[in-house]
């Protein structure tokens, strides 16, 4: 198969694209989520114990990386699938 019948094979298989929307969504829905979760529990955590800035940061920052974590998760597990 020539590269040119490859891109016309690519382009009309419509569950491959919704595979792709579905997983770009779910990236910048967990990264959100994620990241707004860590901002309540850092502002949570700052009205029990003080310094409310300095633990809505952290919380954040725990945040992002926890949705950084499960975004390449989600990753291995579709590039896993895909060679299926």
């Amino acid at each position: 198969m020539n590269q040119s019948d490859r891109n016309q094979n690519e382009g009309k298989d419509p569950a491959r694209a919704y595979r792709a929307i579905g997983l770009a969504s779910a990236i910048g829905v967990d990264l959100a989520g994620c990241t707004i979760g860590g901002y309540f529990l850092g502002r949570w955590l700052g009205g029990m114990w003080g310094n409310a800035g300095l633990w809505v940061g952290l919380g954040v920052l725990f945040g992002m990386l926890s949705g950084a974590a499960s975004i390449v998760s989600v990753i291995k597990r579709v590039m896993r699938e895909s060679d299926e």
